[in-house]
C-alpha cells in the first residue's frame, strides 16, 4: 500500500499543474471551476501502451433560489488540442429536454451557465452529457456525464397533516396516559436541518394538564384532575418548527374530548311524590318521577332504570323510563279498589344502565317514596256467582222457584238500590223479581226444546244501581234441565223369520228406541214372558249391545207363526218397560239357512202383519175416501157457483183467445178442443181431463142448467154413429144456447175481444163489405174460411 501512494501522486501532480496553467492563461475562466472530464492516453516507447487512469468527475453543486442569473456553473476542457480548436456541447434534461433552457454551454470555452432559478423541491438533480469535437466535427473525446445537484435552502415551512387534531381520553385518567399524536411534514431536504422538526404546546385551556413530545408529537396527560362534568373538552394550540425548532414554524389546534365514566349516581328531585288514580282503572299512566344525573346525556351512564322495591305486593303498578327526559313513568296495570285499600305507599329506586364505578359511594337520594291515592268512584254491582249453575228436572211445574240470583254493590260508602232485569230469555221461560232477583218458571220446559243446547238453558240477567248515571253488570244463569224417564222403550220391528232347526240360519236381531235421553234410555233389557214354560224352553234372548238383542231358538219347533210376548225395559230411574207382541214365522230352511216355500211360509207372510201395519193400511184407505168425498163436494160447489153471473167466474175461466176450434182447426194455442182423432180411431185411449168440470159456455145465460155432454166414444166402430147422434141430440135440446149450424162447441173468446163471432147466422151482418181472399195466404187451416167467404 505504501508503494502505491507515490505513484498516485506522480499522476496527480502533472494533472493539477495543467489545470493551474490553463487557468492562468485565460482570464475568462479564472473564477470558474475547470474540469477535465476525459481521460488522456499516454504513449510509451515500448510495445505495451498504458492508458491514463480515468478522472472521477465530482458532483457539481448549485444552490437553489440563486438570483444572479445567468451564472457560471463549471468549465469543462479537453487536453487533446489547444484552446480554440475544440467545440464543446452538452445535452440532457435542463438543456434540450424538459425542462429546457435551464443550462447552456459556451462552445469555445466549455463554460456551463445556469439560466433559471432552481427549486430543489421540484428537481434536486440534473444529469447532463458532455461532448468534445474538433473543428471538423470529429469527436475528440467519448461522451461523459455531468451530475449537477441542487443544494437545499430552508424555503419551506413545516405543515401539519390536518388543521385540527381530535383526541380522546377518559376522565380520571392517570398521568402519562396517551391522548393523541400530531404530525407535520417539511418539503425541505430531510437530511439537513431545514427539515428537522420540533413540536411544542404554545397554549392550553386551564392548568397545564397535557404535554407534548417535541420529537414525536405525542400528547399525554401530566397530572390528575380530568373531570368531564367540570370540563368536557380541552383546546390546545400546538406548534411545529424546522431548523431544530429555531426555523420556520406552523401552528394547529388539538381538541381533546374527555370520556365519561359513571361517577355520578342518579338522584331524585323530590323525597316524595304524590299521585292520584281512580279505582277500577288499569293500563293508565298516573304520574312521572324526575331525577338528575351529571353524567353524559344519552349514554348508559345517564339513562336511569327504575324499580318498585316496596309497597306493591300484588304487582298493580309498573314504571318505565322515558328515554328523552330520563323520567320514570308510573302506571297502573291492575284495577285498584278504594274500599279495599285507599292509599298505596310505594318505594322506588333509580340506577343507571352502566355500573357505578367503585370509587363513588351510593347516595340515599337514589331512592324515593310515591304516595298513590285511590279515588272512590261509582262501581257497577257484582254478582256473587257468575255464571250461576242451576239444575232442575224437566216438566217442572210453572211458578216453581229455581234460583235467587243477586248482586252486591262494591261501594260500601254509598247506599244504592239494585234492580234486576232479564236481558236474554230465548224461550220466555223465566220469571224474575226485579227487586229480589228471585227467578221462577213461567211454564213447563221440555228437555227437547230447541232452546236447550245439550240440555242447558242460558239466560242473561242485568243488575243496575240507581246512581247518576246508573251502572250495571250482567250475570249468566245456566240451567241444566235433567232428563226424566217418562217414555218407555219401543220395539223397532215386530215381525221376524227363523228356521225351525236351531242349527240352520241365524237369529232375529231386535232393536229398540226411547224418546228419553241417556241415562234414562239405553241400555235396554229384552226379556220374554217368564210365566210361559214353552217360551223359556224353546226361545232365548241375548243382549248384543245397549240397544240390540238377538232372538234365537233353543230347540226345533214346528213350522208356523208364533206370537211371542216381549218385554223391553230401559235403564231409567225408575225404569220403564213395555210389552210388545213379536210375530215370528218359523219355516223349514235349507242347508244355507234360507226358508223353503211352504204353506207355513205363505201363511206367515199373510198373517204376519202387525197391528201397527194394519192400522196404517186402514188409515190410508180412510184418507183416500175422505179425499174422494172432498172432491165430490168441490164439484158440487163449483156447479152452484156457476149461476152467480157472467163476470163472477174465477180468473182461470177468463180467456183472451178462442181455445176450442174443433175439427175446423184452431190456432197453436188450441188446447181444449175436442180431439177429432178419437172419431177416426176409436181404439185410442181417452186422455185424462185436466179439468174437474166441463167448460162453461160463455155465450149462454148462467141461469140455465149445464147440458149433459155425450158419453165416452165406444171402442167398436159400429157404435160411432150412435155416439154422433147422442151429441147432436144434446146440442139440439140444450135450451141455454142459441141454435148452431153444427154440433161444434166454441169457448168464450174473452171479455172485450175485438174479434167477431164465427157463426154463419151473424156472418152476413157486418162482413158483407169485407174481402176475405187474403185467407188463402194463411195456410191450410184457413182454407175452409177462404172457400166460404172469398168469392162473395
Amino acid at each position: 500500500m505504501e508503494s502505491r501512494v507515490p505513484l498516485a501522486m506522480c499522476f496527480l501532480v502533472p494533472f493539477w499543474w495543467q489545470v493551474m496553467s490553463v487557468t492562468s492563461q485565460d482570464d475568462l475562466t479564472q473564477d470558474v471551476r475547470i474540469l477535465y472530464p476525459w481521460r488522456q492516453r499516454e504513449v510509451v516507447p515500448s510495445r505495451m501502451q498504458r492508458f491514463r487512469r480515468a478522472w472521477v468527475i465530482p458532483t457539481i453543486s448549485v444552490s437553489e433560489n440563486l438570483k444572479n442569473i445567468p451564472s457560471q456553473v463549471v468549465q469543462i476542457k479537453s487536453d487533446k488540442k489547444h484552446l480554440g480548436s475544440i467545440i464543446y456541447s452538452i445535452k440532457g434534461p435542463g438543456v434540450d429536454e424538459e425542462p429546457k433552457g435551464i443550462f447552456s454551454i459556451n462552445k469555445t470555452t466549455g463554460i456551463v451557465y445556469l439560466n433559471a432559478v432552481l427549486d430543489r423541491e421540484k428537481i434536486e438533480r440534473f444529469k447532463l452529457c458532455a461532448f468534445a469535437l474538433d473543428i471538423d466535427g470529429v469527436p475528440l473525446e467519448d461522451q461523459t456525464d455531468l451530475q449537477i445537484v441542487v443544494l437545499d435552502q430552508n424555503d419551506n415551512r413545516p405543515v401539519f397533516l390536518q388543521p385540527v387534531f381530535k383526541g380522546y381520553v377518559m376522565e380520571n385518567a392517570k398521568p402519562g396516559s396517551l391522548v393523541m399524536r400530531v404530525l407535520a411534514t417539511d418539503a425541505d431536504d430531510t437530511n439537513t436541518d431545514n427539515a428537522l422538526l420540533k413540536y411544542s404546546i404554545i397554549q392550553q385551556d386551564g392548568p397545564e394538564i397535557f404535554s407534548i413530545n417535541q420529537d414525536t408529537g405525542e400528547i399525554r396527560t401530566v397530572q390528575v384532575g380530568l373531570d368531564r362534568e367540570v370540563v368536557g373538552s380541552y383546546n390546545l394550540t400546538v406548534q411545529v418548527a424546522d431548523m431544530m425548532g429555531e426555523g420556520l414554524s406552523t401552528t394547529a389546534r388539538a381538541v381533546i374530548a374527555i370520556g365519561d365514566l359513571n361517577d355520578n349516581p342518579p338522584e331524585f328531585t323530590q323525597d316524595e311524590f304524590l299521585m292520584e288514580v281512580a279505582e277500577e282503572s288499569s293500563g293508565l299512566d298516573i304520574g312521572r318521577l324526575s331525577v338528575t344525573d351529571r353524567d353524559l346525556r344519552g349514554s348508559p351512564n345517564w339513562i336511569v332504570q327504575y324499580s318498585i322495591i316496596g309497597g306493591d305486593p300484588q304487582g298493580a303498578f309498573s314504571i318505565r323510563t322515558e328515554t328523552q327526559t330520563n323520567e320514570g313513568i308510573l302506571s297502573v296495570v291492575k284495577p285498584l279498589d278504594h274500599e279495599t285499600k285507599g292509599i298505596h305507599n310505594l318505594t322506588v329506586t333509580a340506577q343507571n344502565e352502566a355500573q357505578l364505578i367503585a370509587s363513588v359511594p351510593h347516595t340515599f337520594r337514589s331512592q324515593t317514596r310515591v304516595k298513590v291515592i285511590v279515588k272512590n268512584v261509582n262501581e257497577p254491582p257484582i254478582f256473587s256467582e257468575n255464571p250461576m249453575v242451576v239444575r232442575v228436572r224437566e216438566r217442572i211445574s210453572p211458578g216453581s222457584i229455581i234460583a235467587d240470583y243477586t248482586a252486591v254493590d262494591p261501594d260500601i260508602s254509598l247506599v244504592q238500590e239494585i234492580r234486576y232485569s232479564l236481558v236474554s230469555d230465548p224461550a220466555h221461560w223465566l220469571l224474575l223479581d226485579a227487586q229480589s232477583g228471585q227467578i221462577g218458571t213461567r211454564f213447563t220446559v221440555d228437555r227437547r226444546s230447541p232452546f236447550l243446547q245439550g240440555g242447558w238453558y242460558t239466560a242473561l240477567i242485568t243488575a243496575s244501581d240507581n246512581a247518576v248515571p246508573p251502572l250495571s253488570s250482567t250475570g249468566t244463569l245456566s240451567v241444566e234441565v235433567l232428563e226424566l224417564n217418562d217414555h218407555a222403550p219401543v220395539l223397532q220391528q215386530h215381525v221376524g223369520e227363523l228356521c225351525s232347526s236351531p242349527h240352520h240360519g241365524h237369529g232375529i236381531l231386535l232393536s229398540a228406541t226411547d224418546e228419553d235421553l241417556p241415562p234414562q234410555s239405553y241400555p235396554f233389557h229384552f226379556q220374554l214372558d217368564q210365566s210361559s214354560t214353552a217360551l223359556t224352553l224353546n226361545w232365548s234372548i241375548s243382549d248384543v249391545n245397549g240397544t240390540h238383542a238377538m232372538l234365537e231358538l233353543l230347540n226345533e219347533v214346528q213350522e208356523g207363526v208364533y206370537i211371542l210376548p216381549l218385554l223391553v225395559s230401559d235403564s231409567g230411574d225408575p225404569p220403564l218397560a213395555q210389552l210388545h207382541a213379536l210375530n215370528v214365522s218359523v219355516c223349514r230352511c235349507d242347508v244355507a239357512g234360507v226358508c223353503r216355500g211352504s204353506a207355513a211360509a205363505l201363511l206367515s207372510s199373510g198373517a204376519g202383519i202387525s197391528l201397527s201395519a194394519l192400522i196404517i193400511i186402514l188409515s190410508s184407505v180412510a184418507l183416500l175416501l175422505v179425499l174422494a168425498l172432498l172432491l165430490l163436494l168441490f164439484r158440487c160447489t163449483s156447479g152452484t157457483a156457476a149461476h152467480k153471473g157472467l163476470l163472477s167466474e174465477s180468473e182461470d175461466d177468463v180467456r183472451d183467445n178462442i181455445f176450442n176450434y174443433n175439427e175446423q182447426g184452431g190456432g197453436e194455442e188450441d188446447q181444449d178442443a175436442y180431439d177429432m182423432n178419437r172419431l177416426r180411431n176409436p181404439a185410442m185411449p181417452v186422455p185424462p181431463s185436466p179439468r174437474l168440470k166441463p167448460p162453461i159456455r160463455r155465450d149462454a145465460p148462467y141461469s140455465q142448467t149445464i147440458p149433459r155432454y155425450p158419453r165416452r166414444p165406444s171402442d167398436r166402430p159400429s157404435d160411432i154413429g150412435d155416439f154422433i147422434q147422442d151429441g147432436l141430440q144434446a146440442a139440439d135440446t140444450d135450451p141455454s144456447i142459441p141454435p148452431y149450424d153444427t154440433a161444434l162447441i166454441y169457448d168464450y173468446e174473452g171479455e172485450g175481444s175485438v174479434a167477431g163471432t164465427l157463426s154463419s147466422i151473424l156472418s152476413s151482418e157486418g162482413d158483407s163489405d169485407h174481402e176475405y181472399d187474403y185467407l188463402q195466404d194463411w195456410g191450410p187451416r184457413f182454407r175452409r174460411l177462404a172457400d166460404m167467404y172469398g168469392h162473395q
